[in-house]
């Protein structure tokens, strides 16, 4: 085992993460860290930096070339949600239907909201793009700490609907299908169970949070970069559906053509289209919508892109098949190491759909081997997928403070229970599951 290759692996995460608590932009950050682990690993530096081929470069491009059009649609769609007032519209709806007096059911319709939207097959930076301009005003009037909005949106978004319910059209639960020819509905039993524990803790996680937010007296304070609501509430606000339309559009194109190519962005240019028609009362100056999101979208694009990046490289050095080996020799039940290294790996890269590709086409095999049944592998490996995704330098979790205005030390906390806490629940279901003989 190449104890000094792994140690340089280790080295580049820790160097990652310290440069993100120093407030260093992680596009510089992940590209110093993939050098520190290119250098404990005797890999040439510049070729596989700057090369053209499998280089840090070349899958920065990869996923800039495969992302770009969703990140910079969804923002142009939530800037015209927001400077519009069509979100305060939706918010002052959402208020008068579940009240103002007990703040836990709005956080609750919005994590119902989140699911919703995520089981239905709408992509999670979609998702973010259109509800945190939604949430923010509601959190506003209702004046709790805005720090809470990551509980419900994390919650609904990547925990159960991602990978444990059956039938869940993500890419998560559509890679092991496709890799140990299993369906969607793979270990049915499985993914019931797991989701039921997965809602149950997040409830409960969401009102212990919000009582001591309120025993601490916290308000809603958040950086307010842009025009105040109280400016946008002294025009007048379109109404409820109008306010609605462009996102029904968007969500009802997707579901209705989910097997047309590229319909993400087809339905994203029909939202904004929509938006720059119904809301032109509301914005006067459109070409400042367009610049300003045009200009937040390149900044994510490559933001995200560097953590894939470096997780790729880091999984790609020599000393990585030591990891490998280090994962098989977990003690307890077989499924349980699988789970943990794939787990693992999400860490690593920071991707829990990579940590799938990775996990399916090098761990898999040997599972399936000791006599694991598929559908357990396939579900195994999706949960255990989500078991460390939420690391400092998660693409997700850089993109949604940028959309907050939330800082690392605001979300951070709060995001790793929601999804790796809430994935560490649902694998112990697994484990006694396994021990029971019902897995």
């Amino acid at each position: 085992m190449d104890l000094l290759g792994l140690l340089g692996i280790l080295l580049g995460i820790l160097t990652i993460i310290l440069f993100i608590i120093k407030k260093f932009n992680i596009i510089i950050a992940a590209p110093i860290a993939t050098i520190v682990v290119l250098l404990f690993n005797g890999v040439p530096i510049l070729e596989t930096v700057f090369g053209k081929e499998n280089s840090y470069m070349t899958a920065l491009a990869g996923f800039v070339a495969s992302n770009f059009a969703i990140f910079l649609l969804g923002s142009l769609l939530a800037k015209y949600m927001d400077k519009s007032g069509a979100t305060v519209s939706i918010a002052n709806k959402v208020l008068s239907v579940v009240g103002t007096k007990n703040p836990y059911n709005a956080l609750v319709a919005l994590f119902i909201i989140s699911a919703i939207l995520t089981y239905g097959g709408i992509n999670v930076f979609v998702i973010i793009f259109a509800l945190i301009p939604m949430a923010k005003p509601i959190f506003r009037q209702l004046n709790i700490s805005w720090k809470l909005v990551t509980i419900p949106v994390f919650g609904g978004t990547s925990t159960f609907t991602m990978t444990m319910l059956p039938g869940a059209p993500s890419l998560h639960n559509i890679v092991p299908s496709t890799a140990l020819g299993t369906t969607l509905t793979a270990a049915p039993l499985i993914g019931i169970l797991t989701s039921i524990a997965a809602i149950v803790f997040l409830l409960v996680f969401m009102k212990f949070s919000l009582s001591k937010s309120l025993r601490k007296n916290e308000t809603f304070n958040a950086d307010e970069k842009v025009e105040s609501s109280d400016e946008i509430i002294k025009r007048e606000l379109p109404s409820f559906i109008i306010s609605l339309l462009p996102i029904l559009v968007l969500l009802g194109i997707i579901l209705l053509f989910s097997s047309v190519s590229n319909i993400i962005s087809v339905a994203l240019i029909v939202a904004i289209l929509l938006s720059a028609i119904l809301f032109r009362k509301q914005i006067a100056q459109q070409k400042e919508i367009l610049n300003q999101g045009a200009t937040e979208s390149l900044s994510s694009t490559i933001t995200t892109g560097s953590t894939i990046a470096f997780g790729s490289i880091a999984t790609s050095v020599p000393a990585f098949k030591g990891v490998f080996q280090l994962i098989q020799s977990i003690p307890g039940p077989p499924i349980l190491s699988l789970m943990i290294g794939t787990g693992l790996i999400g860490g690593i890269t920071a991707s829990a759909v990579g940590a799938i590709g990775i996990s399916v086409a090098n761990f898999a095999p040997i599972y399936l081997e000791m006599g694991l049944d598929p559908e357990t592998v396939h579900r195994a490996v999706a949960i255990g997928s989500g078991a460390l995704s939420i690391v400092p330098y998660s693409g997700f979790l850089i993109i949604f403070n940028n959309l907050t205005g939330l800082t690392m030390k605001d979300t951070f906390k709060n995001g790793f229970i929601s999804i790796s806490v809430t994935h560490w629940i649902a694998m112990t279901v697994i484990v006694m599951m396994a021990l029971l003989g019902l897995a």
